[in-house]
């Protein structure tokens, strides 16, 4: 297939990186190997989306530290960039919907020099989404558009069958409308998963399960523990992000409580 013909993917991971670790970033790595492997992708960009504070997970250190975390981490990518939108939301966003803001601004990156009335480009977005709506297919308004796709772990995956903690609405959007990429992890069966949910069995084609064949079960929350124990991390974490640690002295027993007291805010609502 000519390399013009390849459907252009833009992949977003939507997480606390509460640090961002080596794993995360070997993730998009491991994505893009699948999806252009295939013959069909080409992998043009990668985001990285931390939460917001609103989300009220216990443990969270700052959103301006955990985005910095995350420049510092990517700084050497030449595909792999930071966005801030979704942590500087006064409240806490769906992944849907954060899903939907890059979605919006692929389009409008694409139609930058476009010389269509702004009107008539919103509607025309509207009448095409839904025509698309309950199809197994994902959203596009034109060809030279991305498609976005939710990167994320088996964990998260299997994470959907959790009470209250998903609307089975943004469920739906997110398998039917952007297509899921997800990393394999010890302990999970994401394929188990899919054909044991009505839901993700009926937009399976849409879901991308990638092998790790390399285990490398690196965990936010060990490396928070160790960092609490004073315990080294380093080739856990990228360098300059150790470093950032260390001179911060983020991680801490007394940072390890924040949030403690609070509900987390998707089962708020």
């Amino acid at each position: 297939m000519a390399s013009q013909e390849k459907t252009k993917v833009v992949l977003l991971a939507c997480g606390s990186f509460n640090p961002i670790t080596n794993m995360h970033l070997r993730m998009f790595e491991l994505a893009r190997d699948h999806l252009e492997d295939t013959g069909r992708y080409t992998v043009v960009k990668g985001i990285v989306s931390p939460v917001g504070d609103p989300y009220g997970k216990k443990g969270l250190v700052t959103a301006c530290g955990r985005v910095t975390m995350a420049r510092l981490a990517t700084e050497n990518s030449d595909w792999i960039t930071v966005d801030d939108w979704e942590c500087q939301q006064i409240e806490w966003v769906p992944t849907a919907k954060v899903l939907w803001h890059y979605h919006e601004e692929l389009i409008s990156n694409e139609n930058i020099n476009d010389d269509v009335d702004k009107g008539k480009r919103r509607k025309r977005r509207k009448l095409e989404q839904n025509e698309n709506a309950g199809q197994s297919s994902c959203i596009n308004t034109n060809a030279d558009t991305p498609q976005l796709k939710l990167l994320c772990g088996a964990d998260v995956l299997e994470s959907f069958d959790v009470p209250s903690l998903w609307k089975t609405d943004d469920i739906e959007e997110i398998v039917s409308h952007y297509g899921i990429v997800c990393i394999t992890r010890f302990g999970c069966d994401p394929e188990k998963f899919i054909n044991q949910s009505d839901l993700l069995y009926k937009h399976r084609k849409n879901i991308h399960v990638v092998r790790e064949w390399v285990i490398n079960e690196i965990s936010a929350t060990h490396v928070r523990r160790s960092l609490r124990r004073g315990q080294s991390v380093r080739y856990l974490l990228p360098d300059p992000v150790v470093n950032y640690i260390q001179e911060n002295n983020l991680y801490t027993a007394e940072s390890e409580r924040n949030n403690a007291d609070q509900v987390l805010a998707p089962f708020q609502r």
